[in-house]
């Protein structure tokens, strides 16, 4: 399965999140599980805050870009198209909220698990939750805006 970044022009693949030509960013790739977005990522050695934890900038930066993600695959959805029609939607951040419920450990895959929950006009509303583990350490909401045709290029 294809995942969505798969699916990004190519002049607005280059995002160190999510941008598959990016060949030092993180290379994110969500899919659909059902209604939720999925996407893993394991952390490296080098994204720590203290020992043995993860840097919350990195977190919010997954939360940021999965959702982002997350809103063009379901812009699609909502119009019944197919990833790989023109034009391509494409969104941007609006607003990016996050909550750390708890530390997140260094080590394990990391999983963040996202639903849209509202879509009005060009905005696309998404609730991510990150786990390590079991356990839910961070949770965000992202108001993405979708780019005009010409963003970028």
């Amino acid at each position: 399965m294809r995942a969505f970044q798969d699916y990004y022009p190519e002049h607005l693949s280059h995002c160190y999140g999510c941008g598959r030509l990016n060949e030092h960013g993180y290379q994110l790739k969500t899919v659909w599980d059902g209604d939720e977005s999925v996407t893993r990522f394991t952390p490296a050695p080098f994204h720590t805050a203290i020992p043995g934890f993860v840097y919350g900038g990195l977190l919010a930066s997954l939360i940021d870009c999965h959702s982002t993600g997350t809103a063009a695959a379901a812009m699609y959805r909502a119009e019944g198209r197919a990833m790989d029609t023109l034009p391509a939607f494409r969104f941007v951040t609006g607003s990016l909220t996050v909550r750390y419920n708890a530390a997140t450990p260094l080590g394990p895959a990391l999983e963040i698990r996202g639903r849209v929950t509202e879509i009005k006009g060009r905005k696309v509303t998404v609730a991510s939750t990150l786990y390590a583990g079991l356990q839910a350490t961070v949770t965000g909401e992202v108001v993405a805006l979708q780019m005009p045709e010409d963003f970028g290029s």
